[in-house]
């Protein structure tokens, strides 16, 4: 029988978003540093505060109030206690300036969920410039043995020029350093979401 925590709903293979959450299950621990780029309704940033509460430090950017505030409401129904996460009213291209600098290098777990919030103004996207700053910058703020997570959509206006480039990215990294995966389908007609996971090696 295939355990529904790690298949599909209707038994298939996981999603792109799930398969960065199987990735990351069980490298966090209670106490570790965790960032969601990209809050959306906030379903990454309760995976993450649950994995690394209590007394981890939870940080969530999202350039939309109404993102930051679904966040927030999920968390405390999560049962997450104020104190261990903080919302961040910012692209993910201001990481370095607004993370506290003695985290450098100290982030266990960084995850990026492209695209635009579900459910709200499809016109409102993440922007490919702002995106390939933030995880290059990310991977900077990520500790040895760390996980960087992207999730990207190539199927909406914008998500192609992002898939593409984020491709191009870690194909030009140092394996030495960096070791990348990609996961998506390959027999679909449509441009289906696609995972890719950077690992810093040294943990």
């Amino acid at each position: 029988m295939i355990s529904p925590f790690i298949s599909s709903p209707d038994g298939g293979l996981p999603s792109a978003v799930r398969w960065s959450h199987l990735l990351i299950e069980g490298r966090l621990r209670a106490g570790d540093v965790a960032v969601d780029c990209t809050a959306g309704n906030g379903h990454d940033a309760l995976f993450l505060a649950r994995q690394i509460a209590p007394g981890g430090r939870l940080f969530v950017f999202d350039v939309q109030e109404s993102a930051l505030a679904s966040t927030r409401a999920r968390l405390l129904e999560g049962g997450i206690a104020e104190e261990g996460f903080s919302l961040i009213h910012a692209g993910h291209e201001t990481l370095a300036e607004v993370l506290p600098s003695e985290l450098r290098g100290g982030s266990k777990v960084i995850m990026f969920n492209l695209g635009y919030l579900p459910g709200s103004d499809k016109t409102v996207i993440t922007e490919t410039a702002k995106t390939m700053h933030a995880i290059k910058t990310a991977l900077d703020w990520l500790a040895p043995g760390g996980l960087l997570t992207v999730v990207v959509y190539p199927g909406h206006e914008g998500g192609a020029e992002e898939a593409r480039e984020v491709a191009a990215f870690a194909a030009a990294l140092p394996p030495r350093e960096i070791e990348v995966q990609h996961l998506r389908p390959v027999n679909r007609s449509a441009a289906p979401p696609e995972c890719w996971v950077f690992w810093r090696r040294g943990g």
